[in-house]
């Protein structure tokens, strides 16, 4: 099928963004495939091991110099924390992560725990090992990748093996992943066996072609009972076999006053069907943000994941409501995940995370009946406000810097041409490596500094068909009415990979979709043409609002249960326009505001509602204000 392919690299970008001035590739003299073959060779590792492991952490990108989310650096993910820093706290905001308004505001508090403390350093251990000062280890490509190979080449001398061949080297694998735990060293080490078995080839972040040849091989698994770590704590856990998952239950606790925390009891999907799969990043470390779960008093999601090895722990049970999107009408049909990162840092996700991620929403999905796209597959960043005063609030994590289009690659539902130009729709698709967005204040929200040069998966939404045109306005986000912003953590004028739009009009080069009322420009070549269903006002009807959450009308609520109002949000959505349509939905509240359960009741009404891609954030209109149609009429 047609695919949107961009066919330029970022070398010359990446080279320019580096403020250390060290070039993104090496030298033409030595390729990034031969960097790998000479240090497998000079450290005595198994070339097909030191590719498979680097695949897993980095995809053998570079990341222009930029460490990840857990302070690793370079295509063998060095981690360094004293050169990467900490970033914001995840409790930073106004957002109340319940967003029930028939319950007291849970607001954001600081924590005596310290969401920024750090994870282990490997980089001082390879610069011993290498002669190599950690500086350059971060910063040029083949001096990290004979730091990862001598690291290796030192775990398997601790192991007193002494082979060549791959097989051989499983427990060393595992030891890398830096995991403390005999279930995540494992899943870190399977999924590197599996891409050798597999093979791979693909063009990195910096225009270098590196391939894994598929290699057949069975490793020795016992090898990872002799690395000494403790053994994983199952538990209840819920997940598919293979990813090592442990359970580390978040509290359900009373704590008088009629106050408890920090989750709801439910039954689902019995008492109400789960919709969605909320991606979020933590904005902190994994081993603090495990602390911040296990509040009493505070917030709470379904699993945290690991960036180093992409392990998995879960926290509340798939049928039961966490407090964790800002919009109670998603979280009680919804299931929150936790990926260790910083949305504002600049920062790049690792592929073990992102693989262990895949594997998860892929059995979430299948045991829910979740559809595998991006109307039921959601960033935090896309679940709108519940009321005009929170719109401004809302977080906007996991941000540009995460990789959808790879995501949902491994999701196994790729975003792929269904139409033609003139069917009505289109998906944004950038080529996530090239699509190198200016953004700024990755130091420090708002600071106006320049982001560093690495790729995104946004595009920015123009007035007018002409690169330099002013972006739109989001009065929910910027109530004084200005146009959107390049600050990385300001998306009034962006959409993200894999949304999809209603086509306004075309013009050369350029495409415009229908955008929060406003008709927004981009490249029409960041997108793939796509066929589906539309709303639009009915007939006679100059505008219609639009809504955060679908909650009935108030004859749906029996005696003792207070009708929630319906409220609009600040924006209208204008006769003439068309807007993407998502689900169509019964609308439904969760009373839960006490402690005991027996007073727990679903409320379902007679009113249904239209998920639509409204702007960055998805919205909820009345049917009856619409007429639905397929896009190409």
């Amino acid at each position: 099928m047609p695919r949107s392919i961009l066919v330029t690299t970022i070398a010359a970008a990446v080279v320019a963004g580096l403020s250390s001035g060290v070039s993104a590739a090496e030298p033409e003299q030595q390729s990034r495939q031969e960097a790998f073959a000479a240090a497998a060779d000079e450290f005595g590792v198994p070339e097909s091991v030191l590719l498979g492991v680097s695949y897993l952490e980095s995809r053998w990108d570079f990341n222009a110099g930029t460490p990840s989310t857990s302070a690793g650096y370079g295509p063998m993910h060095l981690t360094d924390i004293e050169a990467a820093g900490g970033g914001t706290h995840h409790d930073d905001g106004t957002e109340d992560p319940r967003g029930d308004s028939a319950r007291p505001t849970l607001l954001p508090k600081a924590h005596e725990t310290d969401v920024s403390a750090p994870p282990p350093d490997t980089i001082d251990d390879a610069a011993r090992l290498t002669g190599v000062d950690a500086a350059t280890l971060r910063v040029d490509p083949a001096q990290n990748i004979r730091g990862g190979a001598a690291l290796l080449a030192s775990y398997q001398r601790d192991l007193g093996i002494a082979s060549n061949s791959p097989a051989e080297w499983y427990g060393a694998v595992a030891r890398y992943s830096g995991a403390t735990d005999t279930g995540a060293a494992s899943a870190f080490a399977d999924e590197v066996f599996t891409t050798i078995r597999d093979g791979i080839e693909r063009v990195t972040d910096d225009g270098q072609r590196v391939r894994l040849p598929a290699t057949p091989v069975s490793p020795n698994t016992t090898q990872v009972t002799r690395l000494g770590l403790r053994v994983t704590q199952t538990g209840e856990a819920e997940c598919p076999r293979g990813l090592g998952c442990e359970w580390i239950p978040a509290p359900y606790e009373e704590f008088g006053n009629n106050d408890y925390g920090n989750h709801d009891l439910g039954n689902r999907p019995e008492a109400q069907k789960i919709n969605y799969i909320i991606i979020h990043d933590t904005e902190g470390y994994y081993e603090p943000t495990l602390d911040l779960v296990q509040d009493p008093t505070y917030v709470s999601w379904q699993y945290t994941l690991r960036s180093s090895d992409g392990h998995i722990a879960q926290h509340v049970k798939a049928k039961d409501v966490a407090w964790q999107a800002g919009n109670w009408y998603v979280n009680s049909k919804s299931i929150g995940l936790e990926h260790e990162g910083f949305a504002a840092k600049g920062t790049w996700y690792t592929e073990a995370m992102y693989r262990s991620s895949a594997k998860l929403v892929r059995y979430l999905a299948a045991k829910y009946r979740i559809p595998l796209d991006r109307q039921h597959i959601l960033g935090h960043d896309n679940v709108p406000g519940t009321t005009p005063a929170t719109v401004r609030g809302m977080h906007w994590d996991p941000g540009p810097y995460w990789d959808w289009s790879h995501y949902f690659d491994l999701l196994r539902s790729p975003f792929f041409s269904t139409g033609t130009a003139r069917t009505g729709l289109v998906t944004v698709k950038p080529r996530f490596e090239t699509n190198t967005v200016p953004f700024t204040g990755c130091d420090k929200i708002g600071s106006g500094n320049p982001c560093p040069v690495r790729g995104a998966g946004s595009v920015v939404l123009r007035t007018e068909p002409r690169d330099d045109a002013p972006q739109l306005k989001d009065i929910g986000l910027r109530p004084d009415g200005t146009p959107g912003t390049m600050d990385v953590a300001d998306h009034s004028s962006r959409a993200e990979t894999g949304q999809t739009f209603a086509i306004a009009e075309r013009r050369g080069s350029w495409v415009a979709v229908w955008y929060l009322g406003q008709k927004g420009w981009f490249h029409a070549n960041d997108g793939v043409w796509s066929i589906g269903f539309v709303i639009t006002p009915k007939k006679g009807r100059d505008s219609i609002p639009v809504y955060g959450r679908a909650y009935p009308e108030a004859a749906a609520y029996p005696t003792g249960i207070p009708a929630q109002t319906v409220v609009p949000l600040q924006y209208s959505l204008p006769a003439g326009q068309e807007y993407a349509a998502g689900l169509i939905t019964p609308s439904e509240y969760y009373w839960a505001v006490t402690y005991d359960t027996t007073n727990h009741t679903v409320v379902r009404g007679e009113t249904k509602y239209v998920q639509i891609q409204f702007g960055h954030r998805i919205a909820f209109v009345n049917v009856d204000d619409v007429d639905v149609r397929p896009s190409f009429l």
